[in-house]
């Protein structure tokens, strides 16, 4: 299985040295966004088991990723007590928004996408960390970054397995390949506000 030193090569494009400088400038937002991010990704899992609940294989690996998501959840949601960051709404950035848009309305290549998008979004995850793994000034708190990057490489392989499990694999590294040509256009401009996919 894969594990935090492992390279995921679907990823276009590295992220930039601005975003970087960006993240270390704004760690509470940074910090908070990743609140809602974590959140978030367990909805996906759980979105993905609701709308296929005949797919066994499916919900039962999404099953563990919501769970393991939700954990997350509650660890950074105990970094933000410890620095006393409230929680809140934050606008979210284009990108989960522009990637989404990509997913088709049609069976069966709705879940294809589904799983491809998700996948991506993990891989993305897996560098951020990384990168503030590596960056962060607060030993502790860089620390528990790099904590998370196994789950991150590990979330894209079960989305990529379910994507196999279910479509051929021409098909599925094909869009792929269109998918992360997309996913890299949008990152190539810095969002003006602080996220973890900005």
């Amino acid at each position: 299985m894969l594990n935090s030193t492992v390279t995921i090569n679907v990823l276009k494009n590295p992220t930039q040295q601005a975003w970087i400088e960006q993240a270390i400038s704004n760690l509470d937002t940074i910090l908070l966004d990743h609140s809602h991010c974590e959140r978030k990704a367990a909805g996906v899992a759980l979105n993905l088991m609701f709308r296929y609940p005949s797919n066994a294989s499916l919900v039962r690996k999404l099953t563990a990723i919501a769970q393991e998501e939700l954990e997350h959840f509650e660890q950074v949601n105990q970094w933000l007590d410890r620095r006393n960051i409230a929680l809140a709404a934050l606008s979210p950035p284009p990108y989960g928004k522009q990637l989404n848009q990509q997913i088709s309305h049609h069976e069966p290549d709705r879940l294809l996408d589904s799983l491809l998008v998700a996948a991506l979004i993990e891989a993305r995850s897996h560098e951020r960390l990384g990168l503030l793994g590596q960056h962060c000034p607060d030993v502790e708190l860089a620390k528990f970054y790099r904590s998370l990057m196994a789950s991150e490489a590990r979330h894209y392989g079960v989305y990529w397995i379910l994507a196999d499990t279910y479509f051929e694999r021409d098909l599925i590294e094909q869009r792929l390949e269109e998918l992360s040509i997309v996913e890299s256009e949008i990152l190539s401009t810095l969002h003006p506000e602080p996220r973890i996919h900005s």
